[in-house]
This record gives structure tokens, C-alpha cells and sequence, in this order.
């Protein structure tokens, strides 16, 4: 319990620090359909901030004490959201208690009878997405929580009107304790955020706390063929849900067929056939994914037809093998991919599709990661035919480590390190060719890279046929 709860009554007013972020707005949105007067400010004003207020929801633009109206009853604030923001001192100095969003989403998921939770260092975001996708052809009118833009809804969540909540839980800062799964997915442990977790050991020990809070009439899905999970779940001594490549879990597949980016398979449950699956997203990594949302849907009494259905659907999550377009006749694709074993998943996806070169372009995602997991880094960089690599994208940290991407590209063979996206786009605009895939890679900006290829090949195109078009 985290406090919250009591809270959660019509009629009381809270207010939202940062309630146009990507889990704020749709928090706010919660909330207000539970009946309470909802109010809040954010730094931007955005297309959320628009929606909120066409909700009845006021919201203000930058952060002031003012913003704080006399009858509000309690503050959530987002994490990017410290002690010494104005509107966090205000409240302290008037005794308001102040909630993290995970602890108000965790009080939340209590009001619904099924809350499918997704956690694990890689393919949270797709698997949410998959499970997502699934729900809907059920016709269970989830509400959704995701970390990335899904197609489906053109936005990164829902807010539905069904008895079943499904929500991207992330490990860092163990923000996930603050939920409440009646369904816990476990997809993958390893060794990540180590700016946070002291060694994987101590990651595997959140992960089981997590898999602890699921009560006993719920269940907890897992990775069979994953030893971290495995090994972190094995003292619970409770019953536990698998999902695997091989017929030793209980959920797994047989009949793997790659045909060019789709994949087909048929989904076994305990030796017998539950659904044939095409899979419109190419990787291994990616029938996992569907392995875990199909062993979910199972515990939710989801029927076969409407997991085909909804996989059948599925074309990927924004930012996760995103197609962007052409340039210079090569494809140009975009993935979050921030993590070596994320990158291993990527490049086993693409290698077999056939392509001439695979060229990448790499934007490492904070100092810390990057120092602690050097040599796996260079390891997966060294595969591409080509490897351009841009500057650590620093999100919230300082550079106290003296590492750099210099140091990378001078351990991979081949490797170029540029220091702006500019070099960067012109060095790509002198190498691409027709037959090549160009993946941009991070968790950073490193996707307005491609975006801006794409973008100046249209430009071109145009120009030349309003050249031709005059003559």
C-alpha cells in the first residue's frame, strides 16, 4: 500500500506535475473518469495538453507555485520531476502528500479485475504492444500503458472502460514495486541500469520482488529459456507459467518458418496446438515476445482466434525495427535498441533478411551503461558490415566516467566515430546503396537522423521533378 488509495474518491482534487508526459496524460485521464477533479502543469504545451484541457482538465504551462489551487487535496509527479521543482516545494511547505506516478498507476490497477504487468530488460515495450493488439480483438476494452507510440492506437496508451489494465513495468528505481499484477510477465533479466542496481544479483532480486507482489490466485509468467529469470523465481516456490522456444514450457512453439520479414509458427500449450501465428515482425526475439503475450492471453481465458487475430495485426511499436523510408535506394529503419543483448536481438533479426550491407548507426545511451558494459558493446558492433558511431547520449548524466564513443569505435574493426549528425549524414549520403539497410540504433535522438535522410531524399525527388516537369 502505498498511501494512495484513500485518495482515489470522488470529488477530491490532485494535481499533476508534468501531466502531459507519456503515463501522466493518461493517468490524468484515469483519474478523472474515477470522478475526481483533476488539475496540472507541464513545461510545453503539446497535442496531450490540448486533449486534456478538451477533457475539463485545466492545465498550466510551466511550473509555479500559483499553479497549485487552494482545494487540491494531493500532488503526482512524473520522475523527471525533483525536490527543488517550485510546485514540489509549495506542496511540501503546505503538507500535501506528494506520489510518484508508479504509485498512484499501482493503487489504480487494484480497481481492475485482471492487471497484466509486462517487465524485463528487453521487449517490454513490443510484448505490451503485442498483448495489447491481443486484448482488443478479444473485445475486452483494456486500458493501456505502454512506453512507446502503438499504431493501433496512435498513441502510447488507452484508457477503456474494460475489467483488465495492461502496463510496460519497468525495473529502474524499482518502480515497478509500486504495482499491483494479478499477471506478472518476466521476459528477460540481465545486467542494466547498473547506475541504479549495484550487480545482477541485485537486479534478479528486484525482479523476484516483483514476481512476489502477484497474489496467490494470479499467476507470473515467465522465460523458461532464460536462466536469470529462472533462477530468480526458483525461490518463490510458487507455480509458474512458462514460455520458450522448446517443449520443456508450457507455452513454446513449433514449425518456424522465415519467410522474407514475416514469420510463421504454430503456438503449442502443454503438447497440444493452441493457434498458428503469421508475425509480421522478423526475429526470434519477436516470436518470444509473442510466446509471452500468447501465455498471458492464456491466463486471461483469452480464445485462440482472437490471439491470432491480434498478432496477425501486429506491425510493431514505434521506434522497434521502424521502417522510415528510403535513401539512395537503401532502407532505412529505426530501433530503440540501447542495451548489447538488445542489439544481439536486432542484428540476429536482420541478418537473414538478405540485404548487401547492414550499415549502423549507433548512439550509445548514457556513460554508465556504456562503461559497465564495454566489451559487450563491441562485441555486437563489430558484426554490422559498417559501424558509424555518434556521441553517448548523456539523458541524465554527466560524463564522470571518461568514457566516450571514440573508445568504442577505436575497439571495432572498421568502426567510424563522428562527432555530429551532421558529419554523420553526410558520410551515410556518400556510402548508402541501392540493396543496403541503414539502421539507426539508441535510445536517444539518434531516429531524427534517419528521418532528416529520408526527409532530404523526398526534397531531392521533388526537386528533380519540378526540374523535369519545367523543361
Amino acid at each position: 500500500m502505498t498511501g494512495f488509495e484513500k485518495y482515489l474518491v470522488p470529488g477530491i482534487k490532485g494535481h499533476l506535475i508534468g501531466i502531459g508526459g507519456v503515463s501522466m496524460s493518461p493517468l490524468a485521464e484515469v483519474l478523472k473518469d474515477m470522478g475526481l477533479e483533476i488539475c496540472g502543469s507541464d513545461m510545453n504545451e503539446s497535442e496531450k495538453t490540448e486533449h486534456l484541457r478538451s477533457l475539463g482538465i485545466k492545465v498550466n504551462i510551466g511550473h509555479s507555485p500559483e499553479n497549485i489551487d487552494e482545494d487540491v487535496s494531493f500532488i503526482v509527479r512524473t520522475a523527471a520531476v525533483h525536490d527543488d521543482n517550485p510546485e514540489i516545494m509549495a506542496a511540501k511547505m503546505r503538507g500535501l502528500p506528494v506520489f510518484e506516478r508508479t504509485q498512484a498507476w499501482g493503487a489504480i490497477m487494484r480497481d481492475y479485475k485482471n492487471a497484466l504487468c509486462i517487465s524485463g530488460t528487453h521487449g517490454k515495450t513490443t510484448t505490451t504492444s503485442m498483448s495489447t493488439h491481443i486484448l482488443m480483438a478479444a473485445q475486452r476494452d483494456p486500458t493501456v500503458m505502454i512506453g512507446g507510440t502503438l499504431p493501433l492506437l496512435q498513441a502510447g496508451h488507452r484508457v477503456g472502460k474494460g475489467d483488465t489494465i495492461v502496463m510496460e513495468s519497468c525495473e529502474y528505481y524499482n518502480s515497478f514495486h509500486s504495482f499491483t499484477p494479478t499477471i506478472a510477465v518476466i521476459l528477460n533479466i540481465e545486467a542494466d541500469h547498473l547506475d541504479f542496481f549495484k550487480d545482477l544479483e541485485d537486479v534478479k532480486a528486484s525482479f523476484r520482488k516483483f514476481a512476489s507482489q502477484v497474489p496467490e490466485y494470479g499467476y507470473i509468467v515467465a522465460n523458461a529459456d532464460d536462466e536469470n529469470t529462472m533462477d530468480a523465481l526458483k525461490s518463490l516456490n510458487r507455480e509458474i507459467v512458462t514460455f520458450g522456444l522448446s517443449d520443456n514450457a508450457d507455452v513454446y512453439a513449433e514449425n518456424i518458418e522465415r519467410k522474407g520479414a514475416l514469420t510463421e509458427f504454430d503456438i503449442m500449450h502443454k503438447g497440444a496446438l493452441f493457434t498458428h501465428v503469421s508475425l509480421r515482425v522478423p526475429g526470434l526475439h519477436n516470436v518470444k515476445n509473442a510466446l509471452a503475450a500468447t501465455a498471458a492471453a492464456i491466463c486471461l481465458g483469452i480464445d485462440s482466434t482472437s490471439v491470432s487475430y491480434g498478432l496477425a495485426g501486429f506491425t510493431g511499436a514505434g521506434r522497434r525495427f521502424e521502417f522510415k523510408g528510403k535513401f539512395n535506394g537503401a532502407d532505412v529503419y529505426d530501433d530503440y535498441a540501447h542495451h548489447p543483448g538488445e542489439l544481439k536481438a536486432l542484428l540476429d533479426a536482420v541478418e537473414p533478411l538478405g540485404y548487401n550491407r547492414t550499415i549502423v548507426v549507433f548512439q550509445p545511451h548514457t556513460y554508465s551503461r556504456t562503461k559497465a558494459l564495454f566489451d559487450d558493446f563491441v562485441a555486437q558492433l563489430s558484426r554490422p558490415d559498417l559501424t558509424y558511431l555518434a556521441d553517448i547520449y548523456a539523458a541524465r548524466e554527466s560524463n564522470t566516467l571518461g568514457v566516450s564513443s571514440a573508445d568504442l569505435a577505436e575497439k571495432i574493426p572498421g568502426a567510424v566515430y563522428l562527432g555530429s549528425f551532421e558529419e554523420l549524414e553526410k558520410s551515410l549520403k556518400a556510402t548508402a546503396s541501392p540493396g543496403d539497410i541503414i539502421l539507426t540504433v539508441g535510445a536517444g535522438d539518434v531516429y531524427k537522423l534517419g528521418e532528416h535522410l529520408v526527409e532530404s531524399e523526398k526534397i531531392t525527388s521533388a526537386c528533380d521533378l519540378k526540374s523535369y516537369v519545367s523543361k
